[in-house]
């Protein structure tokens, strides 16, 4: 498995900005972003495969979120623009297990999490 480290979460204001940060001790080909608020399931929210650079968001997030990292730093970063109060959640990273080649939306697709950190996001 993998050790995933996130930072960056906080509170802001409906139309502001957050980046998270997440440092993997090793590199994995997919790394993804899940999310999860209180009362529902854990969320994909994007991914990245490093091997063609491809990138997937979900429909929720698209325009507003990127994902981008540097894999040789095993880093991984989600830019959050335009906030919005349905943002709200505790954002995980995750590394996709190895022997999977494509970009998959679905938690038990992921074999390491991170401790998650808080968004919350105020109206």
């Amino acid at each position: 498995q993998v050790q995933l480290v996130e930072s960056g979460g906080g509170l802001v204001q409906a139309g502001g900005s957050l980046r998270l940060s997440c440092a993997a001790s090793v590199s994995r080909n997919v790394m993804g972003w899940f999310r999860q608020a209180p009362g529902n399931e854990r969320e994909f929210v994007a991914g990245i495969r490093w091997s063609g650079g491809i990138t997937e968001y979900a429909d929720s997030v698209k325009g507003r979120f990127t994902i981008s990292g540097d894999n040789d730093k095993n880093t991984v970063y989600l830019q959050m623009n335009s906030l919005k109060p349905e943002d709200t959640a505790v954002y995980y990273c995750a590394a996709e297990k190895p022997y999977y080649s494509g970009i998959y939306y679905h938690p038990t697709n992921y074999d390491s999490w991170g401790q998650g950190t808080q968004v919350t996001v105020s109206s």
